[in-house]
C-alpha cells in the first residue's frame, strides 16, 4: 500500500520537529483543532516539506526567514530548535535573517535576532542574561 500524503508528513514532521514536540501535539489534540493537526500534516509536511527540490535544511532556513518576517514569534523559535534536525546551522540562521533585516525590514530581523540567540542559549545551556 501507498504512503499517504499524512503519514509522509508526520514522518518528515517526526524528523523535524522531534518526536517529542509531535507527540506533546498530538496529545492536546482535541476534536476542536484535530482537523487543523490533520491538515497542517498533510499539507505543510506532507505536501511542501516531502518535495525533493530543497533540502530539509534550504527549507528550514526559509520557514525561519518567513517566520521572521511575518513576526511568528513562538513559531519561529519552535523552527530554530529543529535545526538541530535539519542541519541548518547558526549561521545559517544569521544569513537568514540578515536576508529579513533587507527584505523585510531591521525591527523584524531585530527580534528575530534575538529570538535566536535566546533558543542557542537554552540549547548550549548559557544564562539567558549572559547572552545579551
Amino acid at each position: 500500500m501507498a504512503e499517504t500524503s499524512y503519514d509522509a508528513g508526520m514522518k518528515v514532521r517526526r524528523q523535524v520537529l522531534g518526536d517529542a514536540h509531535v507527540d506533546r501535539a498530538q496529545a492536546r489534540t482535541t476534536a476542536f483543532d484535530a482537523p487543523f493537526q490533520e491538515f497542517i500534516t498533510n499539507g505543510a509536511w506532507g505536501g511542501v516539506w516531502t518535495r525533493p527540490q530543497l533540502t530539509h535544511r534550504e527549507r528550514s532556513m526559509l520557514t525561519i526567514a518567513l517566520l521572521a518576517a511575518l513576526g511568528h514569534h513562538d513559531e519561529l523559535a519552535m523552527h530554530i530548535r529543529a535545526t538541530a534536525n535539519t542541519g541548518a546551522t547558526a549561521e545559517d540562521i544569521r544569513e537568514a535573517l540578515l536576508h529579513v533585516a533587507v527584505y523585510a525590514g531591521v525591527p523584524a530581523a531585530n527580534a528575530a535576532f534575538a529570538i535566536a540567540k535566546q533558543v542557542f542559549a537554552e540549547r548550549d545551556g548559557v544564562d539567558r542574561e549572559e547572552n545579551k
